[in-house]
């Protein structure tokens, strides 16, 4: 009897932790998470009833153009929820995610949409490109790549069957869309790439199908201009670089305005809308033209990059070395020492705000110190003037005072 005692208990037993695991599935959730839980699934269920998706996504574009990303981040997520396959919500969600660096969950996300729908809609294959690194990264873009064709090809198909009469609409996928694709992989083969085998073949091969799809992108032209520097031919990359920052530095856009006006004066013509391109790459500019000896252009895009933060190392640096290579042109000859003392101020100020910062590039400093060490040394206080900015002595001051001035008008917003 004992023994049949025992069994029956264990048999109790069992079927008690099977109903545990089986009945709710947060069986292994503490009592504060069961109840966070149960609020969420409450709030979506709230949600869907009072709004709807279109609702909630006029909701997200209105938070993303204020850049209040984690509110947007909250609304297409209840969008989400309400349809968890829709493909536009998913992209914008990755979207914002990434905006947010959270590159886990724009992961996830995008992901998801590639496994709902792997061969429509080309953005997620952009940003996995860009989330990830090497031949990945690759394999993203070129199916990415392999989107936009298809489309373009439809695209072109339609606009024959409809014939030129038709109203043409805005194409879903531009040359432009494709361009830059190229460029990205080209990209990828000249720098985390650049040592496998045959990867200059290749980084050439895209670039060349970059200019082929949008001849004026500035990026692809800048591309082949560091292209043709790495393989020692410098005169053609300096035409490529050049025609590249003439689509978006100011100095050279009124020159080419000029000449127009001159040469049809009575013609009035649109100005081209200018793209000026990213933060990071303007400093790849910068480097190029330092190296085609193009120091005046050199000067104005590096000059216009403090302008939008005064705060990057390398731009001080690099304004820093320019001065210096200028020191033995004959043009500089009369005004040398006003030459070497804008070297010294800005690789000053360059060091200064490197330890300021924490910054982590040995190569840099160790070169930074080597020019001054040339030139004479760190420029004091007393030394600097107003021709090259405010004082580097200052720059804590500053950092603190801009700090407490962003937490003052944070707060004053809400």
């Amino acid at each position: 009897m004992g023994g049949q005692a025992k069994a029956k208990k264990k048999s109790k037993s069992k079927k008690k932790d099977s109903r545990g695991v089986s009945g709710s599935g947060h069986s292994l959730l503490s009592p504060q998470e069961k109840m966070k839980a149960k609020m969420q699934e409450k709030a979506k269920k709230k949600t869907a009833e009072k709004y709807s998706v279109d609702q909630l996504l006029e909701k997200t574009e209105e938070c993303m153009d204020n850049f209040d990303f984690p509110m947007a981040k909250m609304f297409c997520q209840r969008a989400l929820d309400i349809e968890p396959t829709n493909l536009t919500i998913l992209d914008m969600l990755g979207n914002i995610c990434a905006e947010l660096g959270d590159m886990d969950k724009a992961k996830q996300v995008f992901l998801k949409a590639v496994e709902l729908s792997p061969e429509e809609g080309h953005s997620k294959y952009m940003y996995l490109g860009q989330i990830h690194t090497g031949m990945e990264a690759v394999q993203y873009f070129s199916k990415g790549l392999e989107v936009m064709l298809n489309v373009i090809d439809k695209q072109t198909q339609e606009a024959s069957d409809m014939g030129a009469a038709a109203m043409p609409s805005e194409p879903s996928v531009s040359m432009k869309d494709v361009s830059v694709a190229f460029c990205s992989i080209a990209e990828i083969f000249f720098t985390d790439l650049c040592m496998e085998e045959g990867a200059a073949e290749r980084c050439k091969e895209a670039i060349e199908k970059a200019l082929h799809y949008d001849q004026h992108n500035p990026e692809a032209l800048q591309l082949m201009a560091s292209y043709l520097f790495s393989v020692e031919k410098s005169e053609e990359g300096r035409d490529y670089l050049i025609k590249s920052v003439s689509s978006w530095l100011p100095s050279l856009q009124k020159k080419e305005e000029s000449l127009a006006s001159a040469e049809q004066p009575d013609e009035e013509e649109e100005p081209a809308q200018m793209i000026i391109p990213p933060y990071e790459s303007r400093i790849t500019t910068a480097k190029l033209l330092i190296e085609a000896e193009e120091f005046e252009m050199a000067t104005e895009v590096l000059e216009g990059l403090l302008e939008e933060d005064d705060e990057v190392v390398q731009v001080w640096y690099l304004l820093g070395w320019l001065f210096y290579l200028q020191l033995d042109k004959p043009d500089t000859t009369d005004d040398a020492e006003s030459v070497r003392k804008s070297a010294r101020t800005h690789l000053t100020k360059a060091k200064k705000l490197y330890v300021k910062l924490h910054c982590e590039d040995p190569p840099m400093l160790e070169h930074t110190e080597q020019l001054l060490g040339e030139l004479g040394g760190e420029l004091v206080a007393d030394d600097d003037d107003d021709e090259a900015g405010p004082s580097v002595d200052d720059i804590g001051d500053d950092f603190i005072q801009s700090s407490e001035d962003e937490e003052e008008d944070e707060a004053m917003e809400h």
